[in-house]
């Protein structure tokens, strides 16, 4: 199993410390492949006014101390193919957000650089369209993809998961990630910022756990209330460990 986690954004050099050091001791206890994952810019936010991260030059050296400290592999997302040549020799897996998933020059450029690609399905994309999206990402010399199910747009300010979309997509010879945390997001559901609903999270984990998901993405923070970006569908620590104990435990059951 794929563990991909960490905070949102980049916050201070205290939180990312305390958040990997935990995760990749977490992983390490469930024997999880672990991509430590934080953005350095978060393009896509509610308002004008919200943190944005502290920039690609600052937020790479974060993530590359990280990476050398605690030997963690490395994800995070791009916005624009520029910038894959700034980060692809520090991190291991570049990720394309859900609503770049159809860019096909930002899918170009990351996989053309050769590292692990992790594309986030679209709120607003079917399982089954994932297929032109993989079909690009193979064109341009991509070996490795990884599909992330994020929830798909339900209304106004509301996701929600099809469970079907797991085994669908898993025809698509890709590995697929379930989003745990933005699959509980409200968006724009505060007004200026995101809202959520974290305490789905374990349910929504263990359901897409027993589809036979290859991993899971959870966002996690020491304290998510203050945390500067996805607070509400971010998880805490403990939280973090209850679903991994529990996804271990369906995952040893389908194949006992």
């Amino acid at each position: 199993m794929i563990l991909i986690a960490g905070p949102c954004v980049i916050e201070s050099e205290d939180v990312m410390i305390s958040t990997c050091e935990y995760l990749s001791s977490l992983s390490k206890r469930f024997g999880y492949d672990f991509y430590f994952k934080s953005s350095y810019d978060k393009g896509n936010r509610s308002s004008v006014k919200s943190f944005r991260g502290p920039g690609i030059y600052k937020g790479i050296e974060i993530l590359n101390n990280l990476k050398e400290r605690f030997g963690v592999k490395i994800l995070t997302d791009i916005h624009h193919g520029n910038e894959v040549e700034i980060i692809k020799d520090i991190v291991d897996m570049i990720q394309i957000p859900a609503f770049l998933c159809r860019q096909t020059d930002i899918i170009r450029a990351a996989a053309e650089s050769g590292k692990v690609l992790n594309i986030k399905k679209g709120q607003f994309m079917s399982p089954w369209d994932m297929k032109n999206v993989l079909g690009k990402a193979r064109y341009y010399g991509a070996k490795e993809i990884l599909i992330t199910e994020r929830g798909t747009t339900f209304g106004y300010n509301n996701l929600v998961v099809d469970f079907r979309a797991f085994p669908i997509m898993k025809k698509l010879d890709a590995k697929i990630i379930f989003d745990g945390t933005h699959s509980v997001q409200l968006p724009g559901g505060l007004g200026d910022s995101s809202g959520g609903e974290r305490e789905y999270v374990p349910y929504l984990c263990r359901a897409a756990a027993a589809c036979g998901i290859d991993g899971v993405f959870l966002e996690v923070h020491p304290e998510p209330d203050k945390a500067l970006c996805d607070g509400p569908n971010m998880i805490d620590f403990k939280m973090a460990e209850s679903i991994l104990d529990d996804i271990a435990k369906i995952e040893e059951s389908l194949w006992t």
